[in-house]
């Protein structure tokens, strides 16, 4: 398993901020981050297609999709070690599954938007858009980063910037179109 931790990192984002850690190879995995933040402004995007919905559900539908995807992840990163490298240990599950919590700690920051729209005087669908703002930011953001880190050029880092960007644009346009 050690290849396959080395190149995928160890992302935890533990108690002493939010980027997720890098692992014993000294790489960090940005990936879980990136994919929980499309995946939660999705959830805000698409929300409102079933109806009115109160805060408290839509705090636990980013809550819940978050949790649910991280244990698919893990489940399917453990499986797919299981079958190149036996025996499974209960380090590598533990590994596993601290290096994909970014999915999970990411659908935090949208929640927390949904929660506190009424202290900012918004309405639901202002509420929404301020988590799908959040997500998209985040994104944008867990994207940048290792790029910044890897020393890249301003173009690579503007380019890989927008790329992300579109992909939440993506997200607006559809929730603009399904009148949320």
């Amino acid at each position: 398993m050690g290849d396959r931790a080395a190149a995928d990192g160890g992302a935890d984002g533990g108690a002493e901020g939010d980027a997720p850690k890098p692992s014993a190879g000294g790489r960090t995995d940005y990936a879980g981050a990136v994919y929980g933040s499309i995946l939660a402004a999705s959830v805000v995007a698409t929300a409102g297609t079933l109806g009115p919905f109160p805060r408290i559900k839509l705090v636990a539908l980013l809550l819940i999709t978050g949790l649910v995807f991280w244990a698919a992840h893990v489940y399917a990163r453990i499986v797919g070690e299981r079958l190149l490298h036996q025996p499974l240990t209960g380090e590598d599950v533990r590994r596993v599954a601290v290096a994909e919590w970014p999915i999970v700690k990411v659908a935090v920051p949208p929640a927390v938007a949904v929660a506190i729209g009424p202290l900012l005087d918004l309405g639901v669908e202002g509420t929404a858009w301020l988590a799908l703002a959040v997500a998209l930011a985040e994104q944008v953001g867990w994207a940048t980063v290792p790029v910044l880190r890897a020393g890249a050029s301003r173009r690579i880092v503007l380019l890989n910037g927008g790329v992300n960007l579109l992909l939440g644009v993506v997200l607006v346009v559809a929730k603009a179109a399904l009148h949320y």
